[in-house]
């Protein structure tokens, strides 16, 4: 049922347009456009096939042995099969999104995504190369035991991010009555921010439905502007340092620590807690 999602060949034309209309956008606004910025994400992008092969090797065929020992076969082809596919995929995405800042084993990855400190639409692609490595998969596996094929949870996945593309844009202003409903550039831009209220905010993907539920959502306020980046700031362009910074972090306060629980704390306690 997926077979007719736009492959990424064909959709990186289209991204890269846009990228370049907003570039335009902020140059003849006076904001500025960094692009040394921009080509440290293209290069972090361009590493991340591999990192996909690789997760696929080590998670295919837990999903596949799941998909084996199903409890239901849920009917995609109906329009409650794919709206409860939708709603488990969000609930999904949220856990993951929300350990990612959470669990400091999981920001080594997501760090990187999160070390633009200007919210532009190259940083959308900028993402971390050790998510197929690190466990991320135990978080989707779930909806395969559920009864939904893998083929479809990757696709509804797939769907959930490029939606999140026009997200990260300071351009586009608040939405009035969606603000609240569906992920926007607003709020995305609280997700994004490192100060105050807005720290560790927001973590839906398509919905702020879970948000609400949990208690995680926060609205911009006219008031308080964003802050974008990372706590302390990693001022850098070094495609490598940028995609390798936490992990070095990590294994520096690893080998530093006083026996194997406080290492354990190490790796399951938020970013920036000492155990």
């Amino acid at each position: 049922m997926f077979d007719g999602l736009p492959r990424p060949a064909l959709l990186l034309p289209l991204l890269a347009a846009l990228g370049l209309t907003e570039a335009i956008m902020l140059r003849r606004r006076g904001l500025g456009w960094d692009w040394r910025d921009a080509a440290c994400s293209l290069a972090i992008a361009a590493g991340q096939p591999v990192s996909r092969m690789l997760g696929a090797a080590v998670w295919g065929w837990l999903f596949v042995l799941a998909w084996q020992w199903r409890l239901w076969t849920v009917p995609l082809g109906t329009a409650w099969g794919l709206g409860l596919l939708f709603l488990g995929e969000e609930l999904c995405y949220y856990g993951y999104h929300r350990a990612s800042h959470r669990v400091r084993w999981f920001w080594a990855t997501h760090a990187v995504h999160h070390s633009p400190e200007r919210l532009t639409f190259a940083g959308a692609y900028r993402l971390g190369w050790t998510g197929g490595l690190t466990g991320t998969g135990f978080f989707f596996l779930p909806l395969v035991l559920l009864g939904f094929a893998p083929a479809a949870v990757f696709g509804m996945l797939g769907l959930n991010l490029l939606y999140q593309f026009w997200l990260h844009t300071e351009l586009v202003p608040r939405l009035g009555w969606l603000e609240g409903i569906v992920n926007t550039p607003s709020a995305h831009r609280v997700h994004h921010a490192r100060n105050g209220p807005y720290l560790d905010r927001n973590f839906g993907g398509v919905l702020m439905l879970w948000d609400r539920l949990f208690g995680s959502y926060t609205p911009e306020r006219a008031d308080l502007r964003c802050d974008f980046g990372l706590l302390p700031p990693l001022r850098s362009r070094n495609p490598l340092r940028v995609a390798l910074h936490e992990w070095i972090a990590l294994g520096r306060d690893l080998r530093r620590a006083a026996g194997w629980r406080t290492r354990i704390n190490l790796l399951r306690q938020p970013p920036g807690e000492l155990p």
